[in-house]
């Protein structure tokens, strides 16, 4: 293989830069030519396509977000849209694509394997976590630190004024963020979509905390959890809880951005490496993931259909440590 592309697509995740870096540098190292696609699919289509070189990702190893921009395609889904796609890749020949992004990223590439035959190694790149085939995905780890900073902060005002906050974190389909940042943020209850908590168990939570003499309490949500979003489910107790002062904090899209911490900046590189590694190999419609410290490739099949279940230990931890 001589000539590949990359791109990344969907929501953006830190650690998506560093990624990009080693795939481009590794290609630079092995005497491969390597395009970047910018916007992901839709740059695809239209032919914004770059030829990139190791001075290309310089000084981006530290930077959140993606250089090459993201974007969700609509016309991608379409036949027309993938033909005009795979005709801009034709005139530059490349033969292998590396697509860094979740789910919707690695469908699109089968389908696109599946009609026109082009390779595609993917690299994990989404914050919620919840891929299977890797321990741990591009982001997860600085969005994570990012709310648990925010978690200590709205502590300190809990604290000074005896309050009850319910802080959303990221997570329409997945608690991995929530049980890492509430476990961290010493969370009363930690509110998950892998798990039932009815509004009755809240309350009696709270209220064996308050017996105890806690005088603050935390509780985090995960924006996707069965009982609603934090501002649905602050309402659910304060009409039981009437008393209490509750306030309602969403982090959103802050825990998208900023610097990448050290473990993803090291993941990714680990895994840009290996997708463009593992395309020059032959690998074609997996994704690279790292399992027990060791660079794994699974299917796109099973990492997008196959369950990745929260540790049942962390959900164990949220309620002994909660006492």
């Amino acid at each position: 293989m001589k000539k590949v592309a990359i791109m990344t697509s969907g929501g953006d995740a830190p650690g998506m830069n560093a990624c990009l870096r080693a795939a481009v540098r590794g290609a630079v190292y092995h005497g491969v030519e390597i395009y970047g696609i910018y916007r992901g699919y839709d740059g695809m289509i239209e032919g914004d396509i770059v030829k990139m070189d190791s001075h290309s990702v310089s000084n981006i190893i530290q930077k959140g977000g993606t250089i090459l921009k993201s974007a969700r395609s609509e016309e991608f889904k379409t036949k027309e849209g993938r033909k005009k796609a795979y005709n801009e890749l034709q005139k530059l020949g490349i033969e292998g694509l590396i697509t860094i992004g979740g789910d919707g990223t690695f469908t699109g590439a089968k389908i696109f394997y599946d009609e026109y035959g082009i390779p595609t190694v993917g690299a994990p790149g989404t914050i919620d976590n919840d891929l299977f085939g890797t321990d741990y995905t591009i982001g997860f780890d600085t969005a994570v630190n990012t709310a648990l900073g925010a978690i200590d902060k709205i502590r300190d005002t809990a604290d000074s004024h005896n309050r009850l906050f319910f802080i959303e974190v990221m997570g329409r389909d997945s608690g991995y963020i929530a049980i890492r940042s509430g476990i961290g943020g010493g969370a009363e209850l930690v509110m998950v979509p892998e798990t039932s908590t009815s509004i009755k168990e809240v309350i009696s939570t709270l209220q064996e905390g308050w017996a105890r003499h806690k005088t603050s309490s935390i509780v985090v949500v995960a924006e996707g959890d069965e009982e609603g979003n934090a501002m649905e489910i602050a309402e659910k107790v304060k009409k039981q809880i009437s008393q209490k002062d509750i306030k309602v904090s969403i982090l959103g899209h802050i825990q998208r951005g900023g610097s990448p911490s050290a473990q993803d900046r090291i993941l990714a590189s680990r895994l840009g490496l290996g997708a463009l590694e593992g395309l020059m190999k032959g690998e074609k419609n997996v994704m690279a993931g790292i399992i027990n410290d060791k660079l794994v490739y699974t299917s796109f099949e099973d990492s997008i259909t196959k369950n990745k279940p929260l540790n049942q230990e962390l959900i164990h931890m949220v309620k002994v440590l909660s006492v």
